[in-house]
């Protein structure tokens, strides 16, 4: 069986694609199902976030286009369109991919450490969902360990820095006091979450959180000094909020062109700044065209990131060796495994020999036959038995020319390999 890494991120894939892709929560317990049940796949898990979908996957040899095949049909996209802009890791590269993802190796942010606590979801939520196999389960395990050390033994994680700080960072470029700004975030998600405390911390004490649900928007506005409202209740705050910050997991615009100009018109025209860091999008583009609005996506904190990035590469060089150690020991230790089972399976071939010779042998002392004979033709049979396999399989490596084998054979079954066959 192989391990497979497939999916698309950032770099491969515009936000229009990435959004077409993403699974939403709702989505998950069914595409862990589908993929399961796939008869190529053993094992299976589903990660997805604004800025990528991967699938990781135990699969035989066909897999990878079952899966490619299987994603199309499950988002309505062709095959051919899909593939252009996804990539695909197999064994020792998937599990290099995804502890790079772990650590934020492979986030528009480097180092950025949201991602490890959705790549837990995602773990938890395959597992729930019995995805998990023995193979997932260890790579995943391993791969949480080695980010736990990159973060502990480099200066990757330091400083906030995700896209959420990206986000308050493009905000405190804009105003020349965010201090003296009104903020609405709609959701109360984790990025949000971030995005409220890097404003707190900017000085911004007028803060209004929108969620579907009041209670958790209050757990996460009150301890700042903020608001908590439910969705319904955003045409009223837009009208006094002059940074306005999304990111929600729903699959639909919470904030539309109409519900945005009827609050231009009430503040007089006094300019907005918005960020939309969902995927799928939770403001509507269209938004973007009014003149007083100043919208940016995930995709426009480029300038950000990567000053981010700068500051941060000698870490990320650390952490490039650590990962590949962590990828070292994963392979030495599924070699180890694979390893045992092939012995398990040489012994209970040997085993099965030897008790069906015993068995016949002890049959003929049953009948009064000659015990030296029995004992001599009990020798020969086993021999003979064990030895025909590899015998067969010698004289075809010989006719093969395959000296790789002759020399294995040598060393696994002659106690001498001086005279070994070259």
């Amino acid at each position: 069986m192989t391990l497979l890494a497939l999916g698309i991120n950032h770099r491969t894939a515009t936000l229009d694609v990435r959004e077409r892709v993403a699974f939403t929560p709702a989505q998950l317990e069914q595409a862990l199902a589908e993929l399961r049940c796939l008869p190529e796949v053993r094992e299976a898990a589903v990660l997805s976030t604004c800025n990528r979908t991967e699938l990781y996957c135990v699969t035989d040899e066909a897999g990878q286009q079952a899966i490619y095949e299987w994603l199309g049909r499950f988002h309505g996209m062709e095959v051919e369109a899909l593939t252009r802009c996804a990539y695909h890791f197999l064994d020792g590269d998937a599990a290099r991919h995804l502890m790079r993802v772990a650590v934020g190796l492979d986030s528009m942010v480097l180092g950025e450490p949201q991602i490890l606590g959705q790549l837990k979801e995602a773990y938890q939520v395959a597992r729930q969902a019995k995805g998990m196999g023995g193979e997932l389960e260890r790579l995943f395990q391993h791969t949480f360990a080695v980010a736990k050390q990159v973060r502990t033994e480099t200066g990757i994680g330091r400083n906030p820095v995700s896209v959420a700080y990206a986000a308050v960072s493009l905000a405190s470029r804009i105003f020349d006091n965010l201090a003296g700004s009104r903020a609405l975030l709609i959701g109360a998600g984790e990025t949000i979450e971030l995005v409220a405390r890097h404003l707190h911390e900017a000085g911004v004490r007028r803060l209004t959180v929108a969620n579907r649900t009041r209670e958790r928007a209050d757990q996460l506005a009150a301890p700042l000094g903020g608001e908590a409202i439910t969705l319904d209740g955003i045409p009223d705050a837009l009208i006094d909020a002059d940074i306005v910050i999304a990111s929600t997991a729903s699959a639909l615009p919470i904030l539309g062109k109409g519900m945005a100009e009827r609050a231009l018109k009430k503040r007089r025209h006094r300019p907005v700044f918005m960020v939309d860091i969902a995927v799928p999008r939770d403001i509507e583009p269209e938004v973007g065209e009014l003149s007083d609005v100043f919208l940016y996506t995930v995709d426009d904190l480029q300038e950000v990131i990567e000053e981010n990035r700068r500051h941060r590469q000698v870490a990320a060089d650390q952490a490039e060796s650590l990962i590949e150690n962590g990828v070292g020991h994963w392979q030495h230790e599924r070699r180890l495994r694979g390893g045992g089972e092939l012995i398990r399976d040489v012994r209970a071939r040997g085993e099965s020999l030897r008790d069906e010779a015993r068995d016949q042998a002890l049959a003929r002392l049953a009948k009064g036959e000659d015990p030296e004979e029995v004992v001599r033709r009990l020798a020969h049979q086993l021999t003979n038995r064990l030895l025909h396999r590899p015998t067969l399989a010698l004289r075809e490596a010989a006719s093969d020319d395959r000296h790789d084998l002759m020399d294995a054979a040598a060393t696994l079954l002659l106690d001498d390999t001086s005279d070994s066959p070259r």
